[in-house]
């Protein structure tokens, strides 16, 4: 064990973790960031981030002004059956590759002083005394705070989770001529949405989500679903055959769920999807993710400045979470429910046509307010 204690141990290096180092240790704060993985690296994720976060990360310290990202302005949703609903989004976004974008976060968590160790799984997390003990492969090391940043995947053991249904994510990086640098879409088939944006150099993200039932169906093959059930709808049949495929294959991640959680557990912090699964249609995860980061980084803050006690901290913090993001997840959860369902997208989506001040709130919904 290292003689050193940490202010802060953040469990997984997602956006949210490298966002709250990075708030830290330029405060000049001991922060550790455990990550199983090692950078740079690509991640099944719908790749536009909503303007909501924008100032929030060029004050990270991203130069996002001078990187040339697609600038999105407008979303069009295509039912199955092919009706179309155009939409001009209010703060809109841009597109930015996780591969990209997480890679420029954690080499600038380093650069403000935290201490990423990578190739680093934690097997355990015990408190007791006022203090985290994190057991991992690369050593075992003590922490004041503890942050949980891991994702989807719940970390160890955490009971608390109820099982709903499980998804499979599947994504590509595609260049094509077909997709627009300002338009992102989203376009519905049977058990399954799929997003296609502009990301940077010229490529685009096509990233879908389905039912794991829908691909078993299919002999478990990526290839016979996309033919049999993607292509009926004929906006994703024009993408695939008039796209090229930058990677030699899919990457895909299964067990994928969408259920509530705790922000807090065992008085460990949670931030991004470890503190609720986020489901796409919640609008952005990502930029979720990074205001959880700012508004727990905040009372972080407070609590090492002694301002406020262990219980005050997650007694906050859990008001604030509760506050900013229990609607939006709600509604991308009803959201979810209804896209994907032949009939009833093809009702919803004609009739959005025709009610545009309804649409546009229910865009709106699932988005925040600059931060």
């Amino acid at each position: 064990m290292e003689n050193e204690t940490y202010d802060c141990g953040i469990i997984g290096a997602g956006l949210a973790g490298l966002s709250a180092a990075i708030l830290l240790s330029r405060l000049g704060y001991k922060v550790l960031v455990m990550e199983q993985k090692q950078f740079p690296m690509h991640k099944v994720c719908g790749e536009y981030v909503s303007m909501e976060s924008y100032d929030f990360l060029e004050n990270l310290g991203l130069p996002l002004s001078k990187m040339d990202l697609p600038m999105i302005r407008n979303v069009n949703i295509s039912a199955p059956n092919g009706s179309m609903l155009s939409q001009e989004l209010d703060l809109g976004g841009f597109g930015i590759s996780r591969y990209l974008l997480d890679d420029l976060l954690a080499k600038k968590s380093v650069e403000c002083g935290a201490t990423l160790k990578e190739n680093t799984k934690v097997f355990d997390v015990r408190y007791k005394d006022e203090k985290f003990e994190i057991f991992t492969n690369n050593g075992n090391f003590v922490t004041k705070l503890c942050i949980g940043s891991f994702g989807k995947y719940p970390l160890f053991s955490m009971r608390h989770i109820k099982k709903s249904i499980n998804y499979i994510g599947v994504k590509y990086h595609i260049k094509s001529d077909r997709i627009k640098r300002d338009v992102i879409e989203l376009h519905n088939f049977k058990d399954g949405y799929c997003g296609v944006s502009a990301i940077e150099n010229g490529s685009a993200c096509l990233c879908y989500l389905t039912t794991a039932d829908n691909l078993k169906n299919h002999g478990n093959s990526i290839q016979e679903l996309e033919k049999k059930i993607l292509m009926k709808n004929k906006y994703l049949k024009s993408i695939f055959e008039r796209s090229v495929f930058v990677f030699d294959r899919p990457m895909v991640i299964s067990n994928v769920t969408f259920e509530s959680k705790r922000p807090v557990w065992n008085n460990i912090l949670m931030v991004g999807d470890a503190s609720g699964s986020i489901a796409p249609l919640c609008g952005n995860g990502m930029s979720m993710a990074f205001r959880g980061a700012g508004i727990l980084s905040e009372l972080l803050v407070k609590f090492l400045n002694g301002q406020i006690d262990r219980k005050d901290l997650n007694k906050i913090y859990t008001e604030k979470w509760q506050d900013n993001f229990e609607k939006r997840i709600k509604v991308g959860f009803y959201l979810q429910k209804l896209f994907g369902r032949n009939i009833l997208t093809n009702i919803s989506i004609s009739m959005l046509k025709y009610l545009p001040f309804i649409s546009k709130k229910i865009i709106r919904l699932t988005h925040g307010d600059k931060f």
